[in-house]
């Protein structure tokens, strides 16, 4: 199972500058171009109520695992599932269901629960071209883990994604 972190991030390395920040309003279209991209292969995301919340809509041709506690009204279960499973114990769930890749796609507490797990091999990290100066951070806690840089991906003159392996 192939399971990657995908993220965009400030360059002063935040992904928001407040919780209620939609990304859509600074990140590239290069980007997003990318994010559709990469989770479309994946055909499963994972990501944490505040994250999903500001989406008008679920990610078509894919299927998204929100950390919630509360119901999720108006979508298909095909669609849309509700979870609070440590990410071991979704990751048997989402494989069996059939899908081979996820994408982990924030916010903060979910990016720091699936690194701290040990199960994510790979970390996109778009870098765009805009300051926040103060912000939410990649992650809430200390990440002890080592990374290999595998590949940078210049989208534009203004934003590059800068591909990571984790280093077990």
């Amino acid at each position: 199972m192939h399971v990657f972190l995908i993220a965009a991030l400030s360059a002063d390395g935040f992904i928001a500058k407040t919780t209620n920040q939609k990304s859509i309003s600074w990140r590239s279209k290069e980007d997003a171009a990318f994010f559709i991209k990469k989770t479309r292969d994946a055909r499963a995301v994972v990501m944490g109520r505040t994250t999903f919340e500001p989406m008008e809509r679920p990610f078509p041709e894919r299927k998204t695992f929100v950390y919630t506690s509360r119901k999720l009204l108006g979508f298909s279960p095909e669609q849309v599932e509700a979870t609070q499973l440590p990410p071991a114990e979704l990751l048997t769930k989402i494989k069996a269901e059939g899908y081979t890749n996820v994408a982990i796609c924030g916010g903060s507490h979910v990016y720091t629960q699936w690194m701290q797990s040990g199960l994510i091999s790979r970390l996109y990290l778009t870098i765009e071209s805009v300051l926040f100066g103060t912000g939410i951070r990649l992650f809430t806690e200390e990440i002890p883990v080592q990374i290999r840089l595998r590949q940078r991906h210049i989208l534009s003159e203004q934003t590059t994604v800068m591909e990571y392996e984790v280093v077990r």
